[in-house]
């Protein structure tokens, strides 16, 4: 490739065959989606914060609706958002979510398995699929499509900067996130925290003790394609790996963290897919935008991991200089894993 819209007709290729291989395809974007206020309640005594609980309404003659939650920081705005699918975990505390506000954002929360369940049922017909039926799109392709239908209704928020969206994720939340940031052009951070396999660790480099795609396919096999089964054991026949996903999201901003011995969600392996993405970034003059960040400690999704996210958040989009340390080498004596670069 040559020039930046070489990159984009190489970017739909990409695209196109890592979303139907290893995700089913996404589910079809809706006509319309709208949003209902539910419920408002502004704290009056403090910092003056709303709290919104609204339905999102969508799908082919509004058969379809789940709950977006917002807290709000006073004034008027337009603020950066940050938008997670994990309201199904006990993750974000009080603590966090204060400091979320203190720093102008809002903070909006939706609960992923009320688009699909997060249990296996192979006949895929509860939840989106009573309303896509037919379809061999996995979970994690539903959950991106809720981010995605989320996006919709915050753009038309006028408390909302719709430049200024970041989702972010935990865990198989972190895997749902890369995805949905990958396929939606209007989010400006991608955001995932210990993704893992089929996250941001590659297939092709594990390492002790992570997670494999066997491991993948016995466990949460209804998180995938059906079609990404005939790949267990012959990773290396895969015509891509979990670095054209990070590199989809380019020239957008991007931010992996990770726990040293977090070993199931192969850490190792995601610096492998950061490093190749990052050819791409630099081909896009892009470079700064990709950021990773590791601490000690195992797999969890704690004050630290968000205070080291709202940092890099902070840089990105304020230009505020960051107080942690971004993008050092954990592994300076492991040789990259792929020779791939935005000129292949």
């Amino acid at each position: 490739m040559r020039s930046v819209a070489d990159w984009r007709r190489r970017r739909q290729e990409l695209r196109n065959l890592i979303v139907e291989i290893e995700y089913g395809g996404l589910p079809p974007t809706p006509d319309t989606t709208e949003w209902e206020e539910l419920h408002t309640y502004r704290r009056v005594r403090g910092d003056n914060a709303l709290f919104l609980s609204t339905r999102v309404v969508t799908g082919p003659d509004r058969s379809f609706s789940f709950f977006l939650q917002l807290c709000v920081p006073p004034g008027e705005g337009p603020f950066s958002v940050i938008l997670t699918g994990d309201a199904c975990w006990p993750y974000l505390t009080d603590e966090i979510r204060e400091r979320i506000l203190a720093g102008d954002k809002v903070l909006a929360q939706f609960n992923r398995v009320e688009i699909v369940p997060d249990a296996n049922r192979s006949e895929r017909t509860t939840g989106l699929y009573r309303v896509y039926p037919n379809a061999h799109y996995g979970a994690l392709a539903a959950w991106a499509w809720g981010y995605h239908r989320c996006v919709d209704v915050l753009t038309k928020m006028s408390f909302v900067d719709p430049d200024r969206i970041a989702v972010l994720g935990h865990s198989r939340g972190g895997k749902t996130a890369l995805l949905a940031g990958a396929t939606d052009e209007r989010i400006a951070l991608t955001a995932a925290n210990n993704s893992g396999c089929a996250g941001a660790g590659c297939y092709r480099r594990q390492g002790p003790d992570s997670e494999t795609l066997a491991d993948c396919m016995k466990n949460f096999p209804y998180w995938y394609a059906p079609r990404l089964r005939e790949f267990v054991g012959k990773e290396d026949q895969l015509p891509f790996d979990q670095h054209v996903l990070l590199a989809l999201i380019a020239p957008r901003t991007l931010f992996c963290a990770e726990g040293l011995s977090d070993f199931w969600s192969n850490p190792t392996g995601t610096w492998q897919s950061l490093s190749a993405a990052r050819a791409v970034y630099r081909f896009l003059g892009a470079e700064e935008k990709i950021g990773s960040w590791y601490r000690e400690g195992g797999h969890g999704h704690g004050a630290a991991d968000w205070a080291a996210f709202l940092d890099f958040m902070d840089w990105k989009f304020c230009g505020r200089d960051p107080t942690h340390r971004f993008n050092e080498n954990p592994y300076p004596d492991q040789p990259p894993a792929f020779s791939w670069s935005a000129r292949d």
